[in-house]
């Protein structure tokens, strides 16, 4: 039986500009994939950088997240094309890839995605990402089905913004809050006046050059405010925080 490359309604969204609102998932668990897979998100990060996620680990959460509300998106460890290549193979279309300083870094993260002429990627006939070998138009068709969100976490990065903005095939630039705090001498610090500047203009930049902004922010005010700048790739929390939170405010409402 033939099967069909999947329409990207995440990437579809993106371009369109409607806010997709997401949950960061770093349990390295299929078991709480599943069960936020329902809770209503645009978009779940599966997170291999900060959190000790394995490639069988993260196929078994790709799985448990079949049939719910949200996309996957996942975030390898590294701007790496073998690590991407396996990704990819294992059924992955969106991807998030970290610290990229560079035109030249998100031109290296597009080619990954694509196969030759166009890009470097490595070809198997027969792997999930093509439904065993069963979608027969899989090699022409992948590539426009592809969602690539590059990272923005250094002062280099936000120096280089219009130019890795323009890199064809860049669908998003994504701010992570920690990280340019830290290299903006801020470290633990992401609401400082300075950082927040910073991404306010950050996000504009992004804006005009036509790709969609993104950003971190697990605190409601924040989160509401970025929306109201024209965020549209927005992560509201992650599973990690939700359980280590609400588990001690359960446990304080018994403490005398």
């Amino acid at each position: 039986m033939d099967a069909h490359v999947p329409t990207n309604l995440f990437k579809k969204a993106l371009r369109e500009g409607r806010p997709q609102i997401g949950l960061w998932t770093s349990l390295c668990s299929n078991l709480a994939a599943e069960v936020i897979a329902g809770a209503g998100f645009d978009w779940i990060l599966i997170d291999t950088e900060h959190a000790p996620n394995e490639l069988p680990m993260v196929f078994s959460q790709l799985q448990a997240l079949t049939g719910g509300t949200a996309a996957s998106v996942v975030r390898p460890a590294w701007n790496d094309t073998v690590l991407m290549k396996r990704l990819l193979d294992v059924g992955v279309q969106n991807l998030l890839i970290p610290y990229v300083q560079t035109a030249e870094e998100a031109k290296a993260a597009v080619a990954a995605t694509r196969y030759p002429p166009q890009g470097v990627r490595g070809v198997a006939v027969a792997h999930r990402g093509n439904c065993y070998g069963r979608v027969k138009d899989y090699f022409k068709r992948i590539g426009e089905e592809l969602c690539v969100l590059v990272q923005i976490e250094t002062r280099l990065a936000v120096q280089n913004l219009e130019a890795i903005a323009a890199v064809e095939g860049v669908d998003g630039l994504f701010i992570g809050p920690s990280d340019l705090a830290a290299a903006l001498g801020h470290l633990g610090e992401p609401g400082h006046p300075e950082v927040r500047a910073a991404i306010e203009e950050a996000l504009k930049r992004i804006r005009k050059a036509g790709k969609a902004p993104g950003i971190l922010a697990p605190v409601e005010a924040d989160a509401r405010h970025w929306l109201s700048v024209g965020c549209v790739v927005l992560a509201v929390g992650s599973d990690v925080g939700l359980l280590a939170r609400q588990s001690e405010e359960l446990a304080a409402k018994f403490k005398m």
